[in-house]
């Protein structure tokens, strides 16, 4: 089976300043990764141990210094900005801490936004939209403005707005960093339920009970994978 994620080598280094003032900041140090279809994998590690960084390299929001990256089995060097953005609207789905939802959009339309750049005609984009809506449970919630949803609803619109592109690999940054503990459950179960409909899903988190939703648990260390990074 090819994995959706594979990395060898993968570096990344950070460079502030010139000549003999330039800083370098080592955020990733050789990472060798795999991920298959169908896996929930949460990246997990100290501050400043890499993980916010390897997931923005996975969901191709930040390129290697070093190192091979392949997605879907799909080299990612040397691919141009617009084919880097086009893969990650049709092959990429994020669910972020802040959910970054357009506060005069409706519900529906901050779903079907991700689809106006595959060049979708409107009805087919609201009629999706609509569907990712229902499939997370807000399907009477349609015509609400984020100022009119609980934060656990701002996130199940997050996660519509994700799934809506039927993407090959949904990432999670911190998901439920800004909900309290009841829709914090709410949210781990939607998780849960998508991951049993077959999504391959990878989470950054530094709770060690979501976390252990996970099927797998993927520890970075000082910018380097320090177990769970290879099966």
């Amino acid at each position: 089976m090819t994995p959706v994620v594979q990395m060898r080598g993968v570096t990344k280094v950070y460079r502030s300043g010139s000549g003999s003032r330039t800083v370098e900041v080592r955020a990733l140090a050789g990472v060798d990764l795999s991920i298959y279809p169908g896996e929930y994998v949460a990246l997990m590690g100290p501050s400043g141990s890499g993980k916010s960084t390897l997931m923005h390299i996975i969901g191709l929001l930040d390129t290697p210094t070093e190192g091979e990256y392949w997605l879907g089995g799909e080299p990612v060097r040397g691919l141009s900005e617009a084919q880097l953005a086009r893969i990650r609207n049709q092959r990429v789905g994020f669910v972020f801490q802040a959910f970054f939802l357009l506060p005069r959009l409706t519900a529906l339309h901050n779903v079907a936004l991700p689809l106006v750049y595959r060049g979708l005609p409107l009805a087919e984009r609201l009629k999706r939209a609509k569907a990712a809506l229902e499939a997370v449970g807000l399907g009477d919630r349609l015509d609400h403005l984020p100022s009119e949803l609980s934060g656990g609803q701002k996130q199940r619109v997050a996660i519509a707005r994700a799934l809506v592109q039927e993407p090959d690999l949904l990432l999670a940054d911190e998901p439920t960093g800004n909900l309290d503990s009841r829709s914090s459950d709410e949210i781990l179960g939607l998780f849960d339920a998508l991951h049993r409909q077959g999504k391959t899903i990878v989470m950054v988190t530094h709770e060690p009970d979501v976390g252990a939703r996970a099927q797998r648990i993927v520890r970075l260390r000082d910018g380097r994978v320090a177990d769970g990074g290879m099966v």
